[in-house]
């Protein structure tokens, strides 16, 4: 099937692709065959191969999965690499504390020995890819698959992928990382053969009030005025090998950095991106829609707006609170916002009846050729979400209220002390006692403010309860009802007041003289293995509900690809963290009515925006002093502005954070960093006309480093073409 499609799409030339080139997230494998002529026509001034050469060096090489949920760009021969301020976010808290704000203040580290090791970062290379379809299909044939799910299995793709690079003597080191997925629904597999390097270093950050400038108000928004951007170094051992930290590595000696251009960008320029897109549903029947819209989204805006109304109270009130919860905080609201404008778009936008006529398109071609198999498909596709609803709504209400928004639920299992004081064994006894301690330790410490947890499970309890009826609620409740007379408030100070995981006091005490039966009465234990039961029950339900989805999904898919190809529409894998291309222009847009956004923003509107009352609008003085004296150097637009950040009408998700930007020399001009609120139902429909990424101007992230932060030691160490 793969082949029949390939050979249409080369049959078809650029004429298949020109009228939507705008729209796909390419394999890089495939981009000669599918892509490479509409690109030229579009702008791409370089040869393909200079873009991805599976025999030899290419832009590719310069490209990172930075963290394993970003993405990011090698910018010196001497491991720099960039990405976003919020993709580094993580990396600057944790360096951070009330004596050395580098979040509020920005760092920038002057030389080598200033750079700062980040624990538990990692940024991976990906050295080649493969297509092993024919192998895996032979394997699959060969293989026991009693359940018929080997084809999707990440545990099995694992075990071929071993003996794939077994047969091929593929050299396999301890920072060789194999990962054999599937695309297509399962039709086609590709190898990914990646080198994982661990001893990264922050380099450089702005402020938040650069970096993060507009915060949670400009989220998902355009216009925007922020320089989203941090710079790290990757180390590596004397020979140029991944070696976890030591005071003795050098700076990683990279195959291929990219050359960085001041030329600025222009409305219709070619643009290409190169990242890690996340995950997106293109595929969906219009049932799963409305299930996405009415479970996920609905749990993702109004679980995590109450738990976040909470934090930033507490976060405003104590600047060690505001540190630790700063990263939590963001992640949680990144994609509250981009539920809440997934939701709206997709009810302004109609997509649920553009799904619908889709659908019927693909059923009444199945009726014309006298092929049931696609009606048979959608019907079980449908069968299965109505049967799974109760279970997915339960599951996700659990899993935003429960677990992901209660540190305080990370509390180390007691099972191993729990089994070895019932046997009454003093030698378990004692060696459960040292593993128990040694991981109540990292817990305690990785809460430090119980009474900020204490409130948060006060709102989320109650959040929980609110959405989930009386009788399908999980045990605990059972609990609360007994004992607390339903007030979940009660419980929850009891859990903080008795347990021996409330306080390390609590812990110390029980420790010296450990029960069994206390183990089998605290709130605490009690409550995490009822969210843990409840998690493992409506897994269980969804699990019989899904037993046949992926087999009737392929069938699905294969038609609406068939479709697609009969209509002269792009073809394409959904985003799976796998990288990725795409390519379009820079383009202002019309979100309504009499209104037009620009393509790009300067440095004025952030002074425009500026208010000093409202932290997320906050301009530094130095920045002000710079605008005041136009102070850019060379990294002005020919009008004398500085540029901040522009658009493109690139097919970006989540994932893309802190991807290349590329102009048609194939020079670096950007830093993708967001998309907009009208373009938030991309995930699911791409709409050229109202869909772009945002992205931070070179220029800017330049000017930032060399004007305002004085590194200019780092602007030496770049390839900079005027």
């Amino acid at each position: 099937m793969i082949k029949r499609i390939l050979y249409i799409l080369i049959l078809s030339g650029s004429t298949l692709l020109q009228a939507n080139a705008d729209e796909g997230m390419w394999m890089l494998t495939d981009l000669k065959q599918q892509n490479a002529v509409a690109m030229m026509e579009l702008g791409l001034e370089i040869p393909i191969d200079q873009v991805y050469n599976p025999n030899g060096i290419s832009l590719k090489d310069a490209v990172v999965h930075f963290g394993g949920g970003c993405t990011g760009e090698v910018i010196s021969s001497e491991g720099l690499v960039l990405t976003n301020h919020h993709c580094g976010y993580g990396a600057i808290q944790q360096q951070s504390s009330v004596e050395h704000d580098y979040l509020t203040d920005g760092f920038w580290a002057m030389n080598r020995n200033e750079e700062l090791p980040c624990k538990d970062l990692t940024i991976t290379f990906i050295d080649r890819i493969l297509d092993v379809t024919a192998y895996v299909n032979e394997q699959l044939t060969k293989d026991e698959d009693p359940n018929g799910t080997n084809y999707l299995s990440p545990k099995y793709l694992e075990t071929v992928a071993d003996r794939f690079a077994k047969k091929e003597n593929i050299e396999i080191t301890p920072a060789t990382k194999l990962e054999l997925k599937a695309f297509y629904g399962g039709n086609k597999y590709y190898l990914f053969i990646k080198t994982v390097y661990s001893d990264i270093r922050m380099v450089g950050a702005p402020p938040s009030s650069i970096g993060k400038f507009g915060a949670d108000t400009d989220n998902w928004m355009w216009p925007r005025h922020t320089g989203d951007f941090s710079i790290f170094r990757i180390y590596a051992d004397k020979n140029g090998k991944p070696a976890s930290y030591s005071k003795d590595n050098v700076p990683l000696k990279v195959k291929k950095h990219l050359t960085i251009s001041l030329a600025g960008i222009q409305e219709g320029d070619f643009a290409f991106v190169m990242g890690f897109p996340g995950r997106n549903w293109r595929y969906m029947i219009s049932d799963e829609v409305e299930e996405r819209m009415q479970t996920t989204n609905f749990m993702r805006h109004h679980v995590r707006e109450a738990r976040q109304e909470v934090l930033m109270e507490q976060m405003q009130k104590d600047p060690a609170v505001r540190i630790h919860y700063a990263s939590k905080y963001a992640s949680s609201a990144n994609y509250w916002k981009n539920a809440i404008g997934m939701n709206e778009g997709l009810v302004r936008l109609k997509v649920l009846d553009t799904k619908k006529q889709q659908q019927e398109q693909l059923l009444a071609k199945g009726r014309e050729k006298g092929d049931d198999s696609y009606q048979k498909a959608f019907d079980e596709i449908r069968s299965i979400v109505a049967h799974r609803k109760d279970a997915m709504y339960h599951q996700q209400a659990l899993g935003e209220a429960l677990v992901t928004a209660l540190d305080f639920m990370k509390i180390p299992s007691t099972s191993a002390l729990q089994e070895a004081l019932h046997k009454k064994d003093k030698v378990q006894i004692a060696e459960a006692k040292a593993k128990l301690q040694e991981e109540a330790k990292k817990y305690f410490e990785s809460v430090p403010y119980p009474q900020v947890e204490n409130l948060v499970g006060k709102r989320m309890l109650a959040t929980y309860a609110g959405y989930i009826p009386a009788q399908q609620r999980i045990s605990i409740f059972n609990v609360i009802n007994d004992r607390f007379k339903g007030n979940t408030d009660a419980f929850v100070d009891a859990c903080f007041r008795y347990s021996i995981f409330g306080s390390e006091a609590n812990f110390n005490k029980f420790i010296a003289k450990p029960s069994e039966k206390v183990l089998e009465g605290d709130w605490m234990i009690l409550f995490k293995n009822s969210i843990t039961n409840g998690l493992y029950q409506t897994a269980l339900d969804m699990k019989d509900a899904n037993q046949n989805y992926d087999a009737a999904h392929k069938v699905w898919v294969k038609g609406m690809m068939d479709l697609k190809l009969e209509q002269g529409k792009p073809i394409y894998p959904d985003a799976n963290s796998t990288l990725r291309l795409t390519y379009g222009k820079v383009a202002s847009y019309e979100p309504s009515d009499g209104v037009v956004y620009e393509y790009y923003t300067t440095l004025k509107g952030a002074m425009e925006k500026e208010d000093p009352a409202n932290w997320e609008f906050v301009v530094p003085e130095k920045l002000k002093s710079l605008y005041t004296a136009k102070d850019f150097g060379r990294y002005a637009m020919k009008n004398g502005e500085m540029p901040v950040c522009f658009i493109i009408d690139t097919d970006n998700t989540g994932g893309n954070s802190g991807s290349p930007v590329f102009n048609s020399k194939g020079e670096l001009i950007g830093t993708g960093f967001d998309r907009n609120y009208e373009g938030l139902t991309g995930d699911i429909a791409f709409r050229p006309s109202s869909q772009r990424a945002a992205c931070v101007d070179i220029r800017y992230t330049l000017f930032i480093i060399e004007k305002y932060a004085g590194a200019s030691h780092l602007i030496n160490e770049l390839t900079i073409k005027e």
